[in-house]
């Protein structure tokens, strides 16, 4: 499906990033699969490329990009995974620190790597771009406020590329899990039944498929994947 295309995936061995990976790796495409600590070993394939780096600042986004543009000569889907999730508390005794790392883990990274992700696709007239936010963040729920108010933020902005790419041959769009059935909220949720939750692999699925030629016509959406909890 993805034969000859090149893939920046970040947070590409986590929970979900593992399936993602593979997934894109399945489909033939060369993949730089992004996270903070990664190796090329851990997915045994000649088309993954790892990548470690922690993208506090502008700069260090426009490092990868250029590396990433560098070495395969283009970008062709920009599939951003990366996030972090704090609750339990209310607005009003969120403490700063939290407030800001939700607003960097969920927002800002993406902010950075988008404005350099753009120019490149820009300059083919193709591209596919597609973040994964939350449910929360069009359902609010209490005591995830700054989580919530982050991954909002990261669904406008992605809406907002959308329009400002509509003639490009750029395609923008936002998928948004339930939660996942992933080794760390087992750990997290023991008494909680697994069955309901999100298959990472069916969520791949459809990442993989907005990111292929197949969805060239779909861009500006927002996706709800819930899974047996509607």
């Amino acid at each position: 499906m993805l034969n000859g295309k090149v893939a920046l995936i970040t947070g590409a061995n986590g929970g979900l990033g593992n399936a993602v990976t593979c997934a894109f790796l399945d489909a033939e495409a060369t993949v730089y699969g992004v996270s903070r600590a990664i190796q090329d070993s851990e997915f045994a394939h000649p088309s993954f490329h790892a990548i470690s780096a922690d993208i506090k600042s502008s700069a260090q986004a426009n490092d990868l990009v250029t590396r990433v543009v560098g070495e395969a000569g283009r970008i062709d889907s920009f599939i951003h995974l990366v996030g972090a999730f704090s609750g339990g508390v209310s607005v009003d005794e969120t403490d700063e620190a939290t407030f800001e790392r939700m607003l960097d883990l969920n927002y800002r990274t993406a902010y950075r790597l988008l404005q350099v992700v753009l120019p490149v696709m820009r300059n083919r007239r193709s591209g596919a771009i597609v973040a994964i936010g939350s449910r929360t963040a069009v359902h609010a729920a209490p005591m995830l406020g700054a989580y919530s108010a982050s991954k909002a933020a990261m669904v406008s902005l992605v809406q907002t590329i959308a329009l400002e790419t509509k003639n490009d041959g750029i395609t923008a769009n936002v998928v948004l899990p339930g939660t996942m059935d992933t080794p760390a909220n087992r750990a997290a949720n023991p008494s909680a039944d697994p069955a309901r939750w999100v298959q990472p692999a069916q969520v791949a699925a459809l990442l993989l498929h907005l990111a292929s030629p197949e969805a060239s016509q779909l861009s500006g959406a927002v996706i709800p994947i819930y899974g047996g909890d509607l």
